[in-house]
């Protein structure tokens, strides 16, 4: 839609709102938008110039983004890559702010938002920066010590940004990021999920064909392979998914997905983690880690199409394998993801066909032909889906996403998807017993109403089904079942906005041009007069039954309540909806009904009467003229008969029938209002009868009629919402309306009629205006002056004739004017507001009556405060004026927004995605439009705060503080909505709140003292005074706050106020953000604002700057830092000195020790007296103090923290070997990282030239580009400073923990209980003492050291954790230390670690465990070696007993998993020491040494690129141990678990040994299930046989452990992955187990193959060999002599028929059948007393199995049935009256069949014959006891 660059324009804009050329003044708009372009380009470049961030640069951003919101990208393409740039450079401001990075973060996102605006050519950013400021952000290292607060929204903010520049980063870009994070890629690391998020995150997957050998192909196979390669979903699984999906997405048709496919849809049928089988355990990390299901869908429809067409091949295997779980009957925590997996694949789907089918060209790489979706594709997906959607229409999570759902496919096959649920509609309309049917159905045909209605080629019958449907929704008008009522409401209403109303079928006799389909339109548009006659009845028997007598007794309440209000609103705007629809002759019959019906009848107004009254507003709306003619005269006539009386007007309760009329006229005078004018004197002599009626009920009513009124006449808005323009009163021959059903709207051509105020229309408002209101004005005030005496009841009356008048004629009177207010904040660039036109000229001739109001109003209320305080209903009267003069141009936000709701909601029920170009249905176009024009109205951006402002927020500020609640919190919610639309006011207001808080005021009250603190504390997601983002607002509230406590009004007795002061600290807590200090603009900034300058078209409209200007800029910008510095340290020396009153109550002394800990940062240290004083307080009294000071001086320590200088290494040269590219793990060339014990650094000349190398992943799979190391110690700072060299900070820290009793307190005060039995190792406390540590090295040790040795040997749970936080603290800030002092800290540690552990405790091993997990996090193996050796020693002794044992193995666990594959060594010697020890008697130290050998076999894994570990391998061992299970594994008796639990070693046999072994290596197997990486399935396999054999059958509590455990590692390893090449393996090995002689074996045998087939499906399915193998194994086991084995073996069969795994054949069938006939041997009759027969024949065994299998074919499709079904019914009724256990099946089998069918059983008995339904009806219904 480009046009050439003409007109006022005289550029072409990259993308306007197209709607702003619809509005009624749109000439104007290309000249006003040129204006505000030029200014803010001009104001923009300039602030940048003189390098004013704030308030400059800010303010006009905002500008920007208000000026995108109102006219779309309307800017040259120079100028959005300018803007662009300069925001980029802005961003990326190391020191900036966080408040303003996400501020420009949002424009930047809504710049950049239309990708297909810029090219690649046209823009390119780097990508680094970004990558900088997320890591600083996301990954800071100072936050979680409280050096820097960043508000929650950051996250998102920066990942939108991010995802936003990334189709803009250079080709280059994808090999820089590889080099920079592939190093990351360690496993075992937690950086391994930080770099596969990075890559998601950054990766670039938009680059055109011949670029993408720089791109994807980069690092493609690497990451799928992988991905493959794992099996228990690690977190980092799902991120690597979502990488994948927008790979697919942006590269259709370029990568070759096949080999990967089953892999693929394998995986994701896995994630949806659905039940499979009885009994199944979950590994927790399955449900945690599950994949995103839009990014699923995502991948899934990116895959589609194609010449090979296998995704869709396995899609359909997926839906048919889940379709079942779709079931309504079925609910568990997966169904969300299935309902939404089936509401985004259609959608996404959809997407993708407008892409390539109807999306204009870009410079976005296009599909290439061959991997286009073609109608075959779409139709097989369809079909894959069709099943699963329409059981998903009445899940039990509601009927939406199946509603989507099915919008999107009936936009692509109709003639598909809309047959069955019309099906399904019609017979729930006839269903009266199921109104959850009916609404379900109905909800589903909203949405597909357009494609049904529109018909087209593939469902040309469609339109005939809209008469039946709107006849048959009839019915649900219905009082009394509100749901069904509203969804027949919407229903109607979607319906027959499409469709006109029009009867046509005369045209058949005037036309023979008509289509068969045309022709039955056309005679079935007869019936539209009927429906509509019998709509409008149902809606009258709704409103009879709705009054207030019927639905209340006699109690007056003001209000209807939600529901009645929602029936009113679906009444009214489906009622209007048809009446707009109609053709004229209907619209007379309608207006006719509804005019007899409102006007014979009497209703009470408040719920029956607004429903009537709304109905005829809905008839005046659409015709005014000919509505207008027989209400106005009708009405004015009854009243002005009622009124002759004079003695009505001044009775308290007026007639009911006064009152109706009054309604109805008001409601009828909603209209066009120049069809109003011909009856305006009428109106204006009601007005002047009415308006002072005693009655309040009356006078509202008169003032409401006023109100319309003025309303109609002032406004501009569309005068009709027709689905076709110019409505259908053209005679049949020139037009036929079925033409136009469905049609959607033009926005080429939409034609909208607007009612612009006309010069009559103007002089009839001020007419009136002088007529009504003035007089209230006059008689205001000269009440006010004392002349005149007026009633409270008066005065209100007055007030509400004004507020009427305002409400009515708001957008004629201009704004408030007057005096700037200046001097709020110093600024070198002008911030003007901007004015925006919205088609009113003001008459400023005429009286302003807004300011005369405004006058009147203040004098009024002055008088009402001085006077008549609790006169409040006045006050809340003067409360809403107040805040319409402040606002109010004709129409209020909260309005508007709801509106806007409501568009998008309808949009989207009503969308057509297919086609996209805004294909919305003329209504929609023509409210979108309307809403255009409200926008610009309700936009006020950067008000300027002038006197009258002032004056009138003054005065709310007044009425905040008052005495009663009610008004204070009334003037509070306008008070807060003021000071965020006028610039900088809070800088004026704040002052004069904060004065009620100060301490030395004695006139202030309670009411406001509390009124005070409800203004700082502001209004949900709104302005929160007391944390405003700046230094200057900041340094005033937060020392006032605090000294408030002294208020002689402050008392702590009373709850509300203390809970205000609580509301405000965690308010402030929550909001804070740290405020920049450094407002630095770079110069790369200052040279794009130059750009902008000189770019013209619109040209800026300020001169250049001088170069003096720009050095004034350059000094103002230095002043701001400066000052900015000394206004942070003045607030901490105030807060410091109120700390210091001693009359300060505990609560305010909290507050202030909260707001100083807030001011911690990590960019400027903090002043020495507030050092101290935080010191001070990690000995204060109370707990959360001392909570807050020890991570304020974990803080302080950073900020003392010296750096350390690094300096570049090769690895290369270290190893002096060459470097292997590309082979993670253990690679010759690092070696050198790894632990060794004969390489240890002893003396100090070996620690010196040893590289230490601290981060555990550094090396194992690939060295970063440039590998930086610390430089040796005498290139380090010094250690062991003496006092005299400290800087004055570190000789305060010295001085405290220098002196013992300080240090004493301070251990007493941590050995203490927090919370009991809750508390946990505290990193907090472990931070604060390796600061101390790493800071001064080892001069506290001595003070310490005492106190660890005795606390060491306390077995106290809080003593202990004491000491460990000490020690993990010492260990981990001994880093930079040197060798000496190295030594002689671990001789003492030692000696101390030995004994903590021989004292611990059940409640202190897991401090312990931490407290070595967190000493040796990060740390290079080789420096902690004393550690480590003392560790090792010989964990498992049996000293102290098993508990003990099991403890030691925790602590050196936790030291080990730290280290990960930098110990080969140690991990070996402790599986050599471990080993003999695997039969161990005791359970704690059993499951303990499963868990370790999890950790030793991490390493273990089979990743791509990875070599074999030199870390301990599973094979190696599992084939030791198998050894040793030897004897178990030959008998065949039961094994026993009669191992007494005691610990003599005397030599038991080898079986009893075995039986223990077996014990421990069950453990390591379920340990090991969820936590490492790859399984390893050869290994598992021969350890199945002996599993299978001990696994019970039952689910029961009461077997021992030994049994428990070996089920449970049965279930877990069912649910493992397998590759292809280990399936042969596994069925090998089941196979052998189904012929052992043990029927519990043969029986888990079955259960294992369930969730193994199931949970790797598409694996199997791609193997024909192994499915075949299943099936034989099955079928065999069917004829099992063990009952329970066949009868599990049906089951079985009968889950693979249902999930499509294997598929009923007929020689299947056949089998069964002939099994089933086998001949039973006739009964001999027996000897009384000889033994019964007891062993089943084989040939029952076998009949039984014939029968199993039938029954197992027609339990597989509960939901259906198929065309064999009905046959084998028959052929298994024939075995009704079999021997036991035939007869047992038979009767369960058809109880099942009954109770799956039962449902939908009308439409399944098509599918039998009538011999075949009678047999049945005889085998399903039970015998009568009667007959």
């Amino acid at each position: 839609m480009k046009k050439d660059a003409t007109g006022a324009l005289g550029f072409v804009p990259q993308k306007d709102i197209v709607y702003n050329k619809l509005l009624p003044y749109a000439d104007k708009l290309d000249e006003e938008s040129n204006e505000i372009l030029g200014q803010i380009k001009s104001n923009l470049a300039l602030a940048v110039q003189v390098r004013e961030l704030w308030p400059g640069v800010l303010f006009w951003t905002r500008k920007l983004s208000t000026y995108i919101r109102l006219y779309g990208r309307k800017f040259t393409k120079e100028d959005h890559v300018l803007f662009i740039k300069l925001l980029y450079e802005l961003v990326t401001i190391p020191t900036l702010e966080i408040g303003m990075m996400q501020g420009f973060a949002r424009l930047m996102v809504s710049l950049l938002k239309k990708k297909e605006l810029l090219s690649q050519d046209d823009l390119q950013l780097p990508w680094r920066p970004l990558y900088q400021l997320y890591e600083r952000i996301l990954y800071s290292k100072t936050e979680h010590l409280g050096l820097n607060w960043f508000p929650n929204s950051v996250e998102g903010a920066l990942k939108m940004l991010v995802k936003s520049c990334r189709p803009y980063f250079p080709a280059s870009s994808t090999q820089e990021m590889l080099d920079e994070w592939r190093p990351l890629l360690c496993p075992f690391d937690h950086t391994m999920q930080k770099a596969i998020s990075y890559f998601e995150l950054f990766l670039p997957t938009i680059l055109p064909p011949e670029q993408h050998h720089l791109g994807f192909k980069l690092w493609f196979e690497e990451l799928m392979d992988l991905w493959v390669s794992v099996q228990n979903l690690p977190a980092w699984d799902g991120t690597l998914v979502n990488l994948f999906a927008r790979l697919a997405n942006d590269n259709i048709g370029y990568i070759d997905w096949d080999p990967y496919i089953p892999k693929i849809f394998t995986r994701f049928l896995r994630s949806l983690n659905l039940p499979v089988g009885a009994s199944q355990l979950l590994v927790p990390r399955y449900l945690t880690n599950a994949y995103d299901i839009g990014h699923v869908a995502l991948w899934i429809s990116s895959m589609l199409g194609g010449p090979s067409k296998q995704a869709q091949k396995q899609l359909s295997g997926l839906f048919n394998s889940i379709a079942t779980f779709f079931h309504p009957s079925n609910n568990g925590r997966w169904l969300m993801k299935l309902m939404k997996l089936l509401q985004r694949l259609p959608a996404i789907v959809v997407r993708r066909l407008h892409r390539e089918r109807y999306q204009c060209a870009t410079w976005l790489p296009a599909v290439p032909d061959s991997h286009r979706l073609t109608e075959q594709d779409v139709t097989e997906l369809v079909e894959s889906m069709k099943q699963p959607v329409l059981l998903a229409m009445f899940s039990k999570t509601g009927s939406l996403d199946a509603a989507h759902a099915l919008q999107n496919l009936a936009l692509v096959r109709p003639g598909l998807v809309i047959p069955p649920v019309l099906e399904k509609t019609y017979l729930a309309m006839e269903t009266l017993t199921e109104p959850h049917q009916l609404t379900a159905t109905l909800s589903c045909m909203i949405g597909m109403a357009r494609s049904l209605v529109r018909g087209g080629r593939q469902f040309p019958e469609g339109p005939t089904h809209v008469l039946p449907l709107l006849m048959r929704a009839l019915p649900g008008v219905d009082p009394n079942d509100f749901s069904k009522c509203m969804i027949t409401f919407q229903f109607i209403a979607t319906f027959t906005t499409l469709v006109p109303l029009v009867d046509c079928s005369s045209a058949l006799h005037e036309r023979d041009n008509l289509t068969e389909v045309e022709r039955e339109l056309c005679s079935a548009s007869a019936e539209f007069e009927d429906f509509v006659v019998q709509f409008i009845d149902r809606c009258f028997a709704l409103i009879e039954t709705s009054t207030l007598e019927h639905t209340r007794e006699e109690l007056e309440m003001e209000k209807m309540t939600h529901l009645e209000s929602l029936v009113e609103l679906g009444l009214s705007s489906t009622f209007s909806t048809i009446l707009t629809q109609c053709s004229m002759d209907i619209f007379k019959m309608a207006l006719n009904k509804v005019f007899n019906f409102a006007t014979t009848n009497i209703f009470e107004t408040r719920i029956a009467g607004r429903m009537v009254a709304d109905m005829c507003r809905a008839a005046a709306k659409c015709h005014p003229a000919e509505t207008l003619k027989l209400f106005v005269p009708h009405c004015c006539s009854a009243i002005t008969h009622i009124t002759a009386n004079e003695d009505v007007l001044s009775e308290e309760e007026l007639d009911k029938d006064l009152l109706w009329n009054l309604q109805l006229l008001s409601e009828v005078s909603r209209v066009d209002g120049e069809k109003l004018l011909p009856y305006r004197t009428h109106l204006v002599e009601i007005l002047q009868l009415t308006l002072h009626v005693k009655c309040k009920q009356g006078y509202s009513l008169a003032c409401n009629l006023l109100h319309h009124i003025l309303r109609s006449t002032a406004l501009i808005y569309p005068t009709e919402y027709c689905s076709v323009p110019g409505g259908f009163q053209r005679p049949l021959q020139e037009y036929l309306p079925i033409k136009d059903w469905g049609r959607h709207g033009d926005l080429r051509n939409l034609q909208v009629q607007w009612h612009v105020p006309s010069a009559e229309e103007t002089e009839v408002i001020f007419d009136l205006l002088d007529l009504l209101l003035q007089p209230e004005l006059q008689r205001l005030q000269r009440h006010t002056q004392g002349e005149e005496d007026m009633s409270r009841d008066d005065v209100l009356q007055s007030l509400a004739i004004v507020q009427h008048c305002l409400l009515g004629a708001g957008s004629m009177l201009p704004p408030l004017d007057g005096q700037v207010v200046s001097g709020l904040v110093r600024s070198l660039v002008t911030l003007e507001e901007t004015k925006l036109h919205v088609g009113m000229e003001y008459d400023r001739s005429r009286e302003n009556y807004r300011e005369t109001i405004c006058m009147v109003m203040r004098q009024l209320l002055h008088y009402i405060l001085e006077h008549s305080e609790d006169d409040t209903k006045s006050l809340f009267s003067i409360i809403k004026i107040i805040n319409d003069l402040l606002h109010f141009k004709g129409s209020h936000k909260t309005e508007f927004d709801s509106r806007w709701k409501s568009f998008t909601l309808v949009k989207k029920s009503m969308e057509n995605r297919l086609h996209g170009r805004k294909q919305h249905i003329r209504a929609l176009l023509i409210d979108r439009v309307m809403l255009q024009h409200e926008l610009r109205k309700l936009t006020v951006e950067g008000s300027e705060y002038k006197t009258v402002h002032q004056d009138l927020l003054v005065d709310l500020l007044q009425l905040s503080t008052s005495t009663y609640s009610q008004v204070r919190s009334k003037a509070q919610s306008v008070f807060f909505s003021a000071l965020g639309s006028y610039n900088f006011c809070c800088r004026d207001l704040l002052p004069r709140v904060l004065k009620f808080l100060e301490p030395d005021r004695t006139d202030v009250t309670q009411q406001q003292f509390k009124g005070a603190l409800y203004c700082l504390l502001g209004n949900q997601g709104g302005l929160c005074m007391a944390c405003l983002h700046d230094w200057d607002c900041v340094v005033q509230t937060w020392p006032v706050m605090v000294r408030a406590g002294l208020s002689p009004v402050m008392c702590l007795e009373k709850p509300s106020i203390v809970r205000l002061f609580d509301d405000l600290t965690d308010k402030v807590h929550r909001q804070y953000e740290t405020i920049g200090l450094d407002f630095t603009i770079p110069e790369s900034a200052v040279s794009l604002a130059n750009m902008i300058m000189e770019s013209c078209r619109p040209a800026p409209t300020v001169a250049l700057l001088s170069p003096e200007d720009l050095d004034l800029g350059l000094q103002r910008q230095q002043a701001k830092n400066q000052d900015s510095q000394q206004t942070y340290e003045r607030l901490i020396g105030e807060l410091l000195d109120c700390l210091n009153d001693g009359d300060l109550p505990w609560k305010f002394e909290h507050m202030a020790i909260g707001f100083l800990s807030l001011l911690l940062r990590d960019d400027h240290p903090l002043p020495v007296p507030a050092v101290s004083f935080f010191i001070q307080c990690l000995n204060h009294d109370s707990l959360t103090v001392r909570q807050v000071a020890i991570l304020s001086v974990a803080g302080i320590f950073k900020q003392l923290k010296r750096p350390h200088k690094k300096v570049p290494a090769s690895p290369e040269e270290i190893c002096t070997r060459e470097a292997e590219g590309g082979v993670a793990e253990d690679r010759p060339d690092n070696w050198w990282l790894l632990y060794d014990s004969k390489r240890l650094p002893h003396t100090q000349q070996e620690w010196d030239s040893c590289h230490f190398v601290e981060k555990t992943h550094l090396g194992y799979y690939s060295w970063p580009r440039k590998l930086m190391l610390y430089a040796p110690t005498h290139e380090q700072p010094k250690q062991d400073l003496s006092r005299e060299e400290m800087s004055e900070r570190e000789q305060v820290v010295y001085d405290y923990f220098s002196d013992p009793e300080f240090v004493d307190q301070l251990i007493e005060f941590l050995c203490l209980e927090d919370r009991k039995g809750k508390d946990r190792f505290s990193p907090r406390r472990f931070c604060l003492f390796k600061g101390l540590f790493r800071n001064f090295g080892d001069a506290f040790l001595p003070v310490f050291l005492p106190h660890m040795e005795r606390l060491v040997a306390d077995s106290h749970e809080s003593t202990q954790r004491c000491v460990a936080e000490i020690m993990a603290g010492l260990i981990r800030g001994s880093k930079h230390w040197s060798y000496s002092k190295v030594v002689r800290l671990w001789e003492i540690l030692s000696s101390l670690i030995r004994t903590a552990l021989s004292n611990i405790t059940m409640e202190t091993y897991v401090d312990w465990g931490t407290c070595i997990a967190t000493a040796c996090e990060s740390r290079d193996p080789r420096k902690l070696h004393w550690l480590f050796e003392m560790l090792m020693e010989s964990p498992v002794n049996g000293e102290g007993g098993s508990f003990v044992d099991a403890c030691r193995l925790y602590v050196l666990q936790g030291g080990l998993a730290q280290q990960q594959w930098r110990v080969p060594e140690l991990l070996h010697r402790l599986l050599d020491y471990l080993e003999p020890k695997l039969t161990q008697v005791y359970k704690n130290v059993r499951e303990r040494i499963g868990s370790v050998l999890t950790y030793i076999f991490l390493l273990d894994v089979n990743l791509p690129l990875t070599r074999t570990t030199t870390s301990p391998r599973i094979w190696e061992f599992t084939g030791r141990v198998l050894d040793r299970l030897k004897p178990l594994m030959e008998g065949d008796e039961e094994i026993q678990n009669h191992v007494l639990e005691e610990y003599g070693e005397e030599a038991q046999d080898e079986r009893t040994q075995a039986i223990k072994l077996l014990k421990t290596v069950l453990k390591w197997q379920m340990a090991s299930a969820g936590r490492s990486f790859s399984t390893a399935v050869r290994e598992q396999v021969q350890l199945l046989p002996l599993l299978f054999k001990i696994a019970p059958v039952e689910n029961d509590d009461s077997y021992d452990e030994m049994k428990r455990d070996a089920k449970a590692c049965l279930s877990l390893m069912s649910q493992g992955l397998l590759y292809p090449e280990q399936i042969p393996e596994v069925l090998r090995v089941l196979e052998e187990i189904a012929h052992s002689c043990s029927w519990h074996a043969r029986y888990t045998v079955l259960t294992f193959l369930q969730v193994m087939v199931f949970y790797n499906l598409f694996t199997f399915l791609s193997d024909e060999q192994s499915v075949h193998t299943v099936r034989v194994l099955v079928i065999t086991l069917l004829e099992d002599e063990q009952l329970e084995v066949r009868e599990m073996a049906a089951t079985t069969l009968s889950g693979f028929l249902q999930c499509n795994f294997l598929s009923i054949d007929t020689s299947m069938q056949a089998h069964f059948e002939t099994l089933s006939k086998t001949h039973l041997p006739e009964k001999k009759k027996r000897d009384v007393g000889s033994t019964v027969d007891t062993v089943p024949s084989a040939d029952l065994v076998r009949r039984h199995a014939g029968v199993l299998g039938l029954s197992a074919c027609i339990l597989s499709s509960p939901y259906n049935v198929p065309t064999w079904m009905p046959q084998l019914l028959m052929n298994l009724s024939a075995h009704l009256n079999d021997t036991q256990p035939i007869e047992m099946t038979v009767k369960k089998t058809l109880s099942d069949f009954r109770r799956t069918h039962h449902d939908n059983w009308q439409e399944h008995k098509q599918q039998f014959t009538d011999d075949q339904l009678l047999v049945l009806t005889d085998l399903l219904v039970s015998p009568c006891y009667y007959a």
